[in-house]
């Protein structure tokens, strides 16, 4: 698993341009909050990807909380933590937060587009 630090505003726009080419990934995790630190141990343990078929993103809310605000207001998806925004076409196609972050869920909102893209 290898995590992209989310750490400026900028790269937002890059997640949405990549994310037309690429399902990408963003984790908002607060280091303070032990549910979230079990969310990303959950997240590695099962991660499961093969390189190239999702990019994720890690966003430290403790010192990125301006870059998180951003990402809530950009994909219009209320500010949790944990949270795992799914990133597809441009838009956030799933979100979930607190133990609701799973391998199984976050595979099936991809293999959904997948799916569609091939129908």
């Amino acid at each position: 698993m290898n995590w992209i630090p989310l750490t400026s505003i900028s790269q937002i726009d890059e997640i949405v341009e990549r994310s037309k080419e690429i399902p990408c990934v963003i984790f908002k995790h607060s280091s303070r909050c032990g549910i979230s630190a079990m969310a990303k141990f959950r997240l590695k343990g099962d991660w499961g990807f093969a390189e190239g078929e999702l990019e994720a993103y890690f966003l430290d809310l403790i010192s990125q909380r301006e870059v998180s605000n951003a990402v809530a207001k950009k994909f219009s998806i209320q500010h949790e933590s944990p949270q795992l925004l799914v990133i597809q076409d441009g838009n956030c196609t799933c979100h979930a937060s607190h133990l609701d972050i799973s391998i199984s869920e976050l595979k099936s909102c991809i293999k959904g587009r997948v799916e569609e893209s091939s129908a």
